[in-house]
């Protein structure tokens, strides 16, 4: 549950920077919704909501980052996203009050602006500008979750493991001269629930490549060294980073 809340006049100077919204939204739309955002702070493994629960709101996340789980009947879970600074998450059914499809976890203590279905509706119904731009938003999510769909039942676990190491480097990666380091540190278990594989299968297939000596890990940290080779085994299309990312 939220360990705090911010008054929303604090927040209404912010700029988003990098990524995630700005990319879609023009600055004077940005402002708009950042007007009707209640902005609340969440400690690190509180939930912004549950699978199941009913679709009240949008989240934009000001700080922090937010993990978005689909549990399985097996009581196993697969990441589908990995929201930080910038991006805005969530699910609305324009047609009825649906339930949530997945958890979001908060994996850094983060603050959240909290977007309520009747201020966004009020608000769109007066900007149709804006209204378009929050339809492009939702088509870049399915295209993403379109594209990680392709990748896992595609090309098998291989395939979604070097999707996913280009996808972390689009997000998190630190140029080397002709290598890429990527700047977040994530466990196997992450990776594997990631690509809905185990930690020991992920284990083996980055040991395959550190052996084909098309990645390297560093200090902890994964450096890809060939990157063309986990295209080729992926079979990349060549996806905008907005869309290739984690």
């Amino acid at each position: 549950m939220a360990i705090g809340e911010y008054k929303a006049d604090c927040c209404l100077n912010r700029t988003t920077t990098g990524g995630g919204m700005a990319a879609l939204f023009s600055p004077s739309n940005l402002q708009l919704l950042q007007s009707i955002m209640r902005f609340k702070s969440f400690a690190a493994g509180a939930y912004l909501f549950w699978e199941g629960e009913r679709t009240e709101a949008l989240y934009y996340v000001e700080k922090g980052s937010v993990k978005i789980t689909k549990s399985t009947d097996g009581g196993s879970k697969i990441t589908l996203y990995l929201h930080h600074a910038g991006d805005l998450l969530g699910s609305l059914d324009p047609f009825q009050d649906g339930p949530q499809p997945y958890d979001a976890e908060v994996t850094e203590d983060a603050v959240i602006g909290v977007i309520h279905r009747k201020d966004l509706e009020s608000l769109l119904k007066q900007h149709g500008e804006l209204a378009f731009e929050l339809m492009k938003w939702m088509g870049m999510m399915h295209r993403i979750t379109q594209t990680k769909l392709r990748d896992l039942i595609m090309y098998g676990k291989p395939g979604a493991l070097c999707s996913l190491l280009i996808r972390l480097s689009n997000s998190y990666g630190i140029a080397q001269g002709s290598d890429i380091r990527i700047g977040k540190k994530m466990t196997h278990s992450d990776m594997a629930e990631l690509i809905g594989a185990t930690r020991e299968s992920v284990n083996r297939m980055l040991a395959d490549m550190k052996k084909e000596e098309a990645i390297a890990v560093e200090q902890g940290t994964i450096v890809i060294k060939d990157i063309d080779y986990l295209r080729d085994i992926c079979h990349c299309e060549n996806c905008p980073k907005e869309i290739c990312r984690v």
